[in-house]
C-alpha cells in the first residue's frame, strides 16, 4: 500500500446518507428521480445545500453518461466529476475516490448517488453484461449461473452444505425483521430456502437477491469540514480496490475472489485487522457472496466460511453482525447494491438503527461486489474515537 493512500486514513467523512423511496415505487418514476429523492434527503441530512456540492460521483445500467446526465438533473454545476462503472461496487470505489479528489484539492463536497427502477420496469435485469464467445454456447443466465458455479466449486472442495448456504439467507431475514424500510420482512426458515424454487443449482430463489426499486446518496467531505458541521461524522479509514477477471470463465480459482486484495489494502490503509471491525457490511447478491467475502477478507480461514455462517453465526446475536439492514436479500437490491453497505455502516457508526443497531460500534467495513466476483472494493470507517 503506497503512502499516499495511506494518508487519506480519516481526511475525509461521509456526513450525509440517505435512501429514496425503496421497494415498488410509484409508477411514472425513473431512475434519476430516485436519484434525486436520495441526493436531496442525504444533503438535507448533512445541512449542506446543494450549491455546495462541487463533485459529483455515480453509476447507472440506464445511463451510459450517468455522471452527465445526473448533474444536469440535480440541476449542479460539479468541478470534478467521476463515473466509473465497475458494477455494484462502484459506489464503494466512489467513496475512495472521493476521498482523494478532497484531499488533492479537487473538490470539496462529494454528493455519491445511485438510482434505479429494476423492480418496476419488470423485474427485468438491468444489467451491463455482455455475451462472452466462450460462455454463450451453454446457455448461462447472467449472473446467477455464474455464482451458482461458485458456490458449487465451494461445496465440492470445502464441504459446504445447502443447509449453511440457506442460513445466509435465514441471517438476513432476521435482520430485516429489525429493519422497517426492508422490502421482504417475512420470517424465513432454513426449510423455506431449501424448499423454494431452484433457479441454476444448487443456489434457489431464495438464495438470490431481491429485485426492487430505490436509491441512494451519500456526501463526502473533508474531516476538518466535517467537525462544523451538526451531522455526526462516520470517517474512512482505509480502503482498497481489486478486480483480476471480467468473466467467470477467466476467474483464476472460483473459490477464492480478489476480496483478498481489496481487504488487505484497506485494513492496511486503516492500520486494522478483522478482528478491530464491530460490524460487515456485504454484496450479498447471492447466499455463497458472503460465504466468500468472509473467508477473504479474513473473518476466517479459506474453506470455513460455511461453518462460520451456519446456525445464526452472522445473524442478530450471532458471533458478528453482517448486513444488518438485511442485505440484497431482505432489505433490497435495486440492480446495483453497494451504495447501501456503506449506506448502513455509517447509520450503525451513528447509533441510527433503532432494534438492529450494534451496541457500542466503532468501526464497520463495507464490502462491494460487481460483475461476476469481478470487481471488488473494501472500505473501513470510524467513529472520531477510531481515528
Amino acid at each position: 500500500m503506497s503512502g499516499a493512500t495511506k494518508s487519506l486514513r480519516g481526511t475525509a467523512a461521509v456526513v450525509g446518507v440517505a435512501e429514496s423511496d425503496l421497494g415498488e415505487v410509484a409508477p411514472g418514476l425513473t431512475p434519476l428521480d430516485l436519484a434525486g429523492q436520495a441526493a436531496a434527503r442525504a444533503l438535507a441530512g448533512a445541512g449542506i445545500a446543494k450549491s455546495e456540492v462541487d463533485g459529483l460521483f455515480t453509476a447507472s445500467s440506464y445511463l451510459p453518461m450517468a455522471a452527465m446526465d445526473t448533474a444536469e438533473y440535480l440541476g449542479i454545476r460539479p468541478r470534478h466529476l467521476d463515473g466509473t462503472n465497475i458494477g455494484g461496487s462502484s459506489f464503494v470505489s466512489h467513496l475512495l475516490h472521493a476521498a482523494t479528489a478532497i484531499e488533492q484539492g479537487q473538490c470539496t463536497t462529494v454528493l455519491i448517488v445511485y438510482g434505479s427502477t429494476q423492480r418496476s420496469d419488470g423485474g427485468r435485469l438491468v444489467s451491463p453484461s455482455r455475451p462472452d464467445p466462450y460462455e454463450a454456447p451453454y446457455g448461462p443466465r447472467y449472473p446467477i449461473t455464474m455464482y451458482a458455479l461458485a458456490a458449487a466449486r465451494h461445496m465440492h472442495e470445502y464441504g459446504t452444505t445447502r443447509e449453511q448456504l440457506a442460513d445466509v439467507a435465514v441471517a438476513a431475514r432476521e435482520w430485516a425483521g429489525l429493519n422497517p424500510a426492508a422490502f421482504a420482512r417475512k420470517p424465513l426458515t432454513r426449510e423455506d430456502v431449501l424448499g423454494s424454487r431452484m433457479i441454476s443449482d444448487p443456489l434457489t430463489v431464495r438464495d438470490c437477491c431481491l429485485v426492487t426499486d430505490g436509491g441512494g446518496a451519500l456526501v463526502v467531505t473533508s474531516a476538518e469540514r466535517a467537525r462544523d458541521l451538526a451531522a455526526t461524522p462516520a470517517y474512512l479509514l482505509g480502503a482498497g480496490e481489486a478486480t483480476w477477471h471480467r468473466s467467470i470463465s477467466r476467474m483464476p480459482d472460483l473459490t477464492v475472489t480478489a476480496a483478498t486484495d481489496s481487504g488487505r489494502r484497506a485494513f492496511a490503509a486503516a492500520g486494522l485487522t478483522p478482528a478491530d471491525i464491530d460490524v460487515v457490511e456485504l454484496y450479498d447478491a447471492f447466499t455463497i457472496n458472503p460465504v466468500l467475502f468472509l473467508e477473504d477478507l479474513g473473518f476466517c480461514a479459506k474453506g470455513e466460511g460455511g461453518a462460520f455462517v451456519a446456525d445464526g453465526g452472522i445473524a442478530p446475536g450471532g458471533r458478528l453482525p453482517v448486513n444488518t439492514n438485511g442485505g440484497g436479500l431482505s432489505y433490497g437490491h435495486p440492480g446495483m447494491y453497494g451504495i447501501f453497505t456503506v449506506i448502513e455502516a455509517v447509520r450503525q457508526l451513528r447509533g441510527d438503527c433503532g432494534e438492529r443497531q450494534v451496541p457500542g460500534a466503532v468501526t464497520a467495513l463495507a464490502h462491494g461486489n460487481g460483475g461476476v466476483l469481478s470487481s471488488q472494493v473494501t472500505a473501513i470507517l470510524g467513529t472520531e474515537a477510531a481515528l
